[in-house]
Formats: C-alpha cells, sequence, structure tokens
C-alpha cells in the first residue's frame, strides 16, 4: 500500500517537526507509525473510537482534507505528551492503541450514560494546528527521494549478485582447466622422456637436415616477400590446415565418445558434454589464429540458439575478442580510399579504435572541413585479400561435416555468408541501409535514433558519433534515472515495428549494436532516453505473404487455446516455415524461445510435463516468466533425445532462411529482455508484439477486401459486413 506508506512517512517528519521529543523517545523505544497510527488512517479513527468523535473527524477531513487528518493525528500525542514520556515499549503500544483519547473524557458524565467526551475542545485544539499542504508536498518529495535511493541500492546490489554468480561460474571453469592443464602437462613429461630417447638415433640424421633447411628456408623467405602467388598459397595452406586440423580431430572425437557405451545416461550425457567442450575449444583456436571471417563464422555460432551450450558459451568470446589493425595499414586505407591523409581530413584523429569487430573498427576523429565529431568505421584491410578462398574453407569445412554426421547439416551457414559478407563489407551498402531505416521511422515517435552517415565508401563510412552507454549497462541505466523496463518495452516495439509492418529487419541487434543515451532536448522520444542503433550492414527482407502469415502465426499463439486455435498454428507454421505436424513443436519452442505448449505435442509429453516440476501454458499470454525447471527441461530433452536434436536439424533445413534470421533476431531480443533484469510481466512483450501483429493483419485484410469491392462493388454486403467486422 504505497499511499499509506507516504502517508505514514510525513505523519513521522511531523512527529519530528512538532513534537521532537516524543519522536526521540518513540525511537528509542522501536515504536514505528505503522504499530498504531496505520488504523488510525486506514479506519478514519473509526477502530476503538467513540463514533460521535469519529463522525466530526470525518466532517473536518472531508472539509479540510488530508491535513485534518494529521492535525487530529499530531494533536492526540500532543495531549499525551507527558503521559508517554513516561512509559516504555509494551505500554505505549496499549496506550496508543486503546487509551490514547482517554484526555477528552469528560468526568462528570450524565448518570446512566456511556462516557462522554469534550469533542468540541478536541476539534478546536485539532484545528489550530497549522498543516499545510505545503508541508505535506515537501514530506512526499522526501519520500520520493527516499524511495529512489532504496531502489538504486537495491539495483546495485542486484548487479553486485550478478557479477557474483559470473565470478562463481569463472572459478569453475578455471579449476576444471586447471585439473585439465595438470593432466596434459604429465601427458607431456612423458612424452618428452620417450622424445629424449628418439633424439640420440636421430641426432646424426639431424645434422643431414640442417643444411637442407637452411637452403629452403631462405627460397620460402624470398619466395614469400616477392611472389603474391607463392605468399597466397602459403597462407592457404597455412589457413586450411588450422581448420582441417580442428576438423578432423573432433570428429575422432565425436566418434570415440558417441560408440562407447556407459552405465548410466549421466554418464553418457557428462562424456558428450566434455566432447563439445573440447571440439568447440579446437575450433575456438583456429578460428582466433585464422581471423577474418572465421570470426565472423564463430559469432554466427556463437548465437545459434540450437547449438549445446558448450560450443555457444565457448564461442561467445569471439563477440570482444577481435584483434585491432595497425595504425600503420589504417593510414594507408584512408589515404588510399579517401584520397587525403589523416591530417588532411581531421584535425584530431584517436589511433586507438573505441571498438574492433570482425570486418571493421571504429576510431573517433574530428573532421577537419566542419569541426564535427563523427565516428570513423574501417574495414580490416585484408579482408578483401582472403575473403574468396576463406568461403571455399568454409565450404569445405561445413561439408566435411555434413560427411562425417550426415544429419547435421550446418551448409546453410555457408550459404548464408557467401549471400550476406559481400553486403556487410561494402559500407556503401550499409549507408543505403541507414538512409532506408532512417526513413522507416521518420513518421513514428519512437525512441529510436539511428546516427547520420556523414561520408561512406566501399571501406569507410564516417558518421555521426554518438556517446552513450551499452543498452544492458544497468548501472548507466541507474545513474541516468533510466527505467529498464520500458527499455525492454521500447526495443520490442521497434523490433516488432520493423518485422510485423516494414518487412524489413536489423538482423543483429546484439548489445554492442546498441546504445544508450539520455533523449537531447528536441528528441523526438516519447521517454527521457535514446535507443540508437548501430551497424546497419545487415538487414533482410520478408514478402508480404511471409510477413502476415508470420503475423497470424504468431497472434495464434497468443490467442486462447481451443481446437480451432491449434489448427492454425499448425497451418501458419506450414505456411511460414514448411513445418510439418511431427516438427511443429520444436519451430515453436524455436519461434518462442519456450517449452512448446500445450497441445503442441502428443498427449504422453502434455502429462509428462505436468508430472515434472514446471506447467505448461496454452497460450503465451498463460506463460509465466521461465524458471530454471523450464530451461533445465528442455536441455535435458535435447541431450536425452537423439530424435529431438536430429528434429532441430531438419527444422533449420526446411525454414526458409529469411525466417532462420527472424528466429535469431528472436533470440537477441530475448537476451536483450534477459540481460536489463525486468521486472515487468513477460506477457507485457507479448501484447506488444500481438498489437503489431494485429496491425499486419488489419492492413492486409483492408488491402485485400477494397480489392474485392473494386472488382464486386462498394454495395456488397457481405464484403461490407467483413470489412467492419475485420476493424472492429
Amino acid at each position: 500500500m504505497p499511499k499509506l506508506t507516504l502517508r505514514l512517512f510525513q505523519f513521522d517528519r511531523l512527529v519530528e517537526e512538532i513534537l521532537p521529543v516524543l519522536h526521540v523517545h518513540f525511537t528509542r523505544q522501536g515504536i514505528k507509525s505503522s504499530m498504531y497510527c496505520s488504523q488510525w488512517f486506514l479506519t478514519i479513527f473509526s477502530y476503538r473510537f467513540p463514533m460521535e468523535i469519529v463522525f466530526r473527524i470525518i466532517d473536518n477531513c472531508l472539509a479540510s482534507g488530508i491535513e485534518a487528518m494529521f492535525a487530529f493525528s499530531v494533536m492526540l500525542l500532543y495531549k499525551n505528551e507527558e503521559q508517554l514520556l513516561n512509559m516504555k515499549f509494551d505500554q505505549l503500544l496499549t496506550f496508543l492503541n486503546t487509551k490514547v483519547f482517554d484526555v477528552y473524557l469528560l468526568r462528570n458524565s450524565p448518570p446512566g450514560k456511556g462516557p462522554c467526551y469534550d469533542v468540541d475542545q478536541f476539534v478546536q485544539e485539532s484545528v489550530s494546528l497549522r498543516i499545510t499542504p505545503f508541508q505535506l508536498d515537501n514530506y512526499a518529495h522526501e519520500y520520493e527521494e527516499f524511495v529512489r535511493i532504496r531502489d538504486a541500492h537495491a539495483i546495485e546490489m542486484d548487479a553486485l549478485r550478478t557479477s557474483n554468480r559470473a565470478l562463481s561460474a569463472q572459478v569453475n571453469r578455471l579449476e576444471a582447466s586447471m585439473a585439465q592443464l595438470n593432466t596434459e602437462h604429465c601427458e607431456v613429461l612423458n612424452e618428452l622422456v620417450r622424445a629424449r630417447l628418439r633424439n640420440e638415433e636421430l641426432e646424426g640424421e639431424l645434422v643431414r637436415y640442417k643444411l637442407l633447411l637452411v637452403v629452403l628456408a631462405g627460397a620460402s623467405v624470398f619466395a614469400y616477400d616477392y611472389n603474391q602467388p607463392f605468399r597466397h598459397t602459403v597462407l592457404a595452406v597455412v589457413r586450411c590446415s588450422r581448420i582441417a586440423e580442428a576438423a578432423v580431430f573432433g570428429a575422432i572425437d565425436y566418434k570415440k565418445t558417441l560408440s562407447k557405451e556407459y552405465g548410466t545416461q549421466d554418464a553418457h550425457n557428462e562424456a558428450l558434454s566434455m566432447c563439445h567442450k573440447r571440439s568447440a575449444e579446437r575450433v575456438l583456436k583456429a578460428l582466433l589464429a585464422n581471423g577474418g571471417i572465421f570470426i565472423k563464422l564463430g559469432q554466427h555460432m556463437a548465437s545459434l540458439v540450437v547449438l549445446p551450450i558448450e560450443w555457444t558459451s565457448t564461442m561467445r568470446p569471439l563477440q570482444d575478442q577481435c584483434e585491432p589493425t595497425a595504425y600503420e595499414d589504417i593510414e594507408k586505407l584512408i589515404e588510399t580510399d579517401m584520397g587525403g591523409s589523416i591530417d588532411e581530413l581531421f584535425s584530431e584523429f584517436d589511433a586507438k579504435p573505441v571498438g574492433v569487430a570482425s570486418l571493421a573498427q571504429v576510431h573517433v576523429g574530428r573532421l577537419r572541413s566542419s569541426g564535427r565529431r563523427v565516428a570513423v568505421k574501417l574495414q580490416h584491410p585484408h579482408l578483401a585479400e582472403f575473403c574468396d578462398i576463406d568461403m571455399e574453407m568454409v565450404d569445405v569445412s561445413l561439408g566435411w561435416i555434413k560427411r562425417i554426421f550426415p544429419d547435421f547439416e550446418f551448409t546453410w551457414l555457408a550459404d548464408e555468408m557467401r549471400q550476406n559478407l559481400p553486403k556487410e563489407m561494402d559500407f556503401v551498402h550499409e549507408a543505403s541501409n541507414t538512409f532506408r531505416a532512417m526513413s522507416d521511422f521518420e513518421h513514428i515517435r519512437s525512441s529510436l535514433y539511428i546516427p547520420e552517415v556523414v561520408d561512406a565508401k566501399k571501406r569507410i563510412l564516417i558518421m555521426e558519433y554518438i556517446q552513450g552507454g551499452r543498452v544492458d549497462d544497468l548501472q548507466y541505466l541507474a545513474d541516468h534515472n533510466i527505467d529498464r523496463n520500458k527499455v525492454a518495452l521500447e526495443l520490442a516495439r521497434i523490433f516488432s515495428q520493423m518485422v510485423h509492418i516494414n518487412g524489413w529487419f536489423h538482423a543483429d541487434p546484439h548489445p554492442g549494436n546498441l546504445l544508450i543515451r539520455p533523449a537531447p532536448p528536441k528528441s523526438r522520444s516519447p521517454y527521457n532516453f535514446e535507443i540508437v542503433l548501430l551497424d546497419h550492414g545487415l538487414y533482410f527482407d520478408l514478402d508480404d505473404e511471409l510477413r502476415v502469415n508470420y503475423s497470424r502465426f504468431w497472434l495464434s499463439l497468443i490467442a486462447a487455446a481451443s481446437p480451432q486455435t491449434n489448427r492454425d498454428r499448425r497451418k501458419y507454421a506450414e505456411l511460414v516455415g514448411n513445418i510439418t505436424d511431427d516438427l511443429y513443436p520444436v519451430f515453436e519452442a524455436a519461434i518462442t524461445g519456450r517449452a512448446a505448449l500445450k497441445g503442441s505435442w502428443d498427449e504422453f509429453h502434455d502429462e509428462a510435463s505436468e508430472e515434472g516440476a514446471f506447467k505448461r501454458g496454452a497460450s503465451m499470454i498463460e506463460l509465466s516468466a521461465q524458471s530454471e525447471e523450464e530451461m533445465e527441461a528442455i536441455r535435458n530433452a535435447v541431450v536425452q533425445h537423439d530424435g529431438l536434436l536430429l528434429s532441430v536439424f531438419d527444422v533449420l533445413r526446411r525454414v526458409p532462411r529469411r525466417v532462420l534470421m527472424v528466429l535469431k533476431l528472436n533470440d537477441l531480443t530475448r537476451s536483450l529482455d534477459h540481460a536489463l533484469a525486468t521486472t515487468h510481466s513477460s506477457v507485457r512483450v507479448f501484447l506488444i508484439t500481438a498489437k503489431y501483429c494485429t496491425v499486419a493483419v488489419w492492413r492486409d485484410d483492408q488491402v485485400r477486401l477494397i480489392s474485392q469491392m473494386r472488382v464486386r462493388g462498394l454495395m456488397s454486403f457481405n464484403l461490407l459486413f467483413e470489412y467492419f467486422s475485420r476493424w472492429w
């Protein structure tokens, strides 16, 4: 009851100012106003007080407002102050709850009647107290500041707990890594002993090869420095060998692990988890060594929710661990592409990049021509040199995986990279996407802000410089009094507008591409913040039919469960993703990020979940916050049921590539909502999605019906009825 808490706070402040000695006495005795005054305020003194007094109090409160209520309460304490100062805790509670009004008791009451009170005196004395609305407003402001500080402290504690959990997890990983290193250390020592024994036999042969090695090394260095085809061949062999090594050793590891027999299912799961971890670490090492688009490949793998968690968690550091290009190479790039040196183009240029990604890095500078501070996005110069051969290597590597494990097909990932990577590497294309995104939101009042493009070349993009914090930086949000719940809801509105209304959406909205800042004076944002969307290199479009069917599918998920609703869900799943009934539960879980709804599985699965630690909702509106039990059930289902994992890959093969990018977008926005530690119900996000889906469906129905009216005439009763029923 926040209002009651505010009134009690105001009452405490009045007592502190008017009766300071009594206030100190109450504090020492541990007496709080909620122990006695709450019943006065809630019942308007009708609790254990004579009704003749209560009526007079109510009359004055109706006439004078809440100030009269405070005046009566303070006057009661004032009249009893001398007695109260001589009482202890228990006596104080008893007196304040039952005898506080006896001070106005008339000693000479008429015979035959109950006790009588000098009500007029009580009212006159209470009215004489000057308690003004201005005083109460000041106390209300003090209370709001007190609540704000308390909430800020709670947010800080949440952040510390999150940090503590992360550090604990890091300690566990380090301990596991240390144990593995100890084992490897012993193996290395044993191998060293064996090598020393072999060394004695090979010593003579080594001398003969040293001279040959010197000659070959000299020739190789000369050819590497002065023969470009030879250098490309050498680098290609080295890069291919890294990938081949990781793929071959990973395949052998999986074959050995899967061919073994284990005593229990837990032992099988543990062995498979360790195999995932080892293979992922081998691939991570190869990707880091090769760099370039291999980093991009690893980032894609980190965002695929269908991969085992050991793979995604191992690949996640690739989102932050990118090596910057040397400053000398940056100078050459700017001079080549911009036609002038850094000193000629910029009056200031920070040599240290503020951000480094797999394809580019960003520096801050100030244009010499206009004095404007800008962000300069520069593509890594070496990318174009090895782009084609690296894509071939990715194709070959994923082809190996398909041949070794036919059910685990990821060749679609190579197709996506081959189609989209040239677009991401063309910053003129990114500038075009930026202009279109700005146009899409030009007439919408939204907190979205897109930085202005100043100049664009194929490998260089100069943009407006924006200063802010990451959208998931809870401390930054708290410092600037930004409500993280409103941020999460605004993100839902922005990306729902892109997907369901515009049919053209940003495909990589991870936290590094989203900044937040306090809204400037002339901002169009309806809130006190702006969400700044960066990196517009990768957008996808949805044709109208797919966009509307996807919206109808979401509306069927949100609608109340019924046989017709279940049929609609499967109907639109087939239209959107080519999904048959047997794969529908997996597709639904991939779309929503939750365990499939009740009725999506057969009766056996539904009954099993009812007997477990969580219950399935019949629609998205009925879902509660995702629990640890639900997440554990999903993980166990994927690990323990090979058929379910194969169904996941079958879904990935079937769905159109655009829908696959929508799945990726859904996962990224869900992770943003989780990172913001929102306190609202997930239903609010679903309602926002439902609003945009409804608008998309209504507009489609409107266009269809108007087209039919043009053919059949405006006076077609059935069409008019359907038009207005759809609108309603």
